[in-house]
């Protein structure tokens, strides 16, 4: 195994000193475990660049979500093979390290470096790439305006109560879907479409996604279910409040979206605008750190 790895750490969490700890742990175990912070915008695609260049094959990603998802396009769109993702969940969210079953624990979370990492798919989408999930609609809408404040206050509940304070304007989205042996069409009030399970502070869109099958879930909310019980079960916890009937849901290697007007598709955090999305799934594209036996395993 080689021991050596960078950890590109929030620029949120630098005194975080139970990270601090983690590291100098590693580091006595025998690890070349470089550190980087970011500042602002791009850091964490500049720091990959850097890893790569220095021969660190694998990165570890130290914040949230988005984080992941940073470093995750900076890593897939380097072209390298056998690459290899770590994740200290220090998000608001943490929506794949939840699913995963990746420690919160700082030094626990670097533990599993010590595990063989596991191949998994990352899915993509245009000329990006995501890893835990893509959504679209109203549930988009709601994350992507989340105040950075609230998030802090409430953590995953902050989306709940942006959701309900916005509750009056919601309106359904429309849009066609295509893939094998898969054809939907009409309007739309959320859409997940899942390499891993949740998404948003704990929407779980797509309760039995896996991330190493070659797959993407696709889970769309029609706009003919009743409004309000439409949105409370994409925002309460669990396996959708107890809503599962209400989702039109495939599995695909690949889906294109079509929509007559420009929608936002959210990529763990980075919106993306257009009116066509060409999505497919690159099987084992990326080596994981998860923990033995982890529910998103095959």
């Amino acid at each position: 195994m080689d021991r050596k790895a960078l950890l590109i750490l929030h620029g949120k969490q630098a005194t975080n000193e139970a990270v601090r700890k983690a590291v100098m742990q590693r580091r006595e175990d025998g690890w070349d475990l470089a550190v980087r912070v970011t500042w602002e915008g791009g850091d964490a695609e500049r720091y990959v660049r850097e890893a790569l260049e220095r021969g660190y094959r694998t990165v570890i990603a130290g914040g949230g979500d988005g984080s992941v998802r940073d470093i995750t396009q900076a890593l897939m769109a380097s072209g390298e093979p056998d690459l290899t993702l770590a994740v200290i969940p220090l998000g608001t969210a943490n929506d794949l390290a939840t699913a995963a079953g990746i420690p919160e624990a700082p030094a626990d979370a670097l533990a599993l470096l010590e595990r063989p990492a596991a191949p998994v798919d990352v899915i993509q989408v245009n000329d990006s790439y995501f890893l835990n999930m893509a959504t679209g609609g109203f549930g988009t809408e709601v994350t992507t305006q989340t105040s950075e404040d609230l998030k802090e206050l409430l953590g995953g509940a902050a989306y709940l109560l942006t959701g309900l304070t916005r509750f009056a304007e919601v309106r359904p989205a429309e849009g066609e879907f295509e893939g094998p042996d898969f054809h939907w069409k009409g309007e739309f009030l959320a859409l997940g479409i899942g390499n891993s399970r949740q998404a948003g502070g704990g929407q779980r869109l797509c309760p039995e996604a896996l991330i190493d099958d070659g797959l993407m879930d696709v889970a769309i909310l029609p706009s003919e279910v009743d409004l309000l019980g439409g949105v409370r079960g994409l925002f309460r916890s669990g396996e959708n409040g107890g809503k599962e009937g209400l989702f039109e849901r495939a599995r695909l290697d690949r889906l294109t979206i079509h929509t007559p007007e420009a929608m936002h598709l959210n990529l763990d955090g980075e919106p993306l605008k257009d009116t066509r999305f060409e999505l497919k799934v690159l099987p084992k594209a990326l080596h994981l750190a998860l923990p033995e036996g982890s529910a998103l395993l095959s």
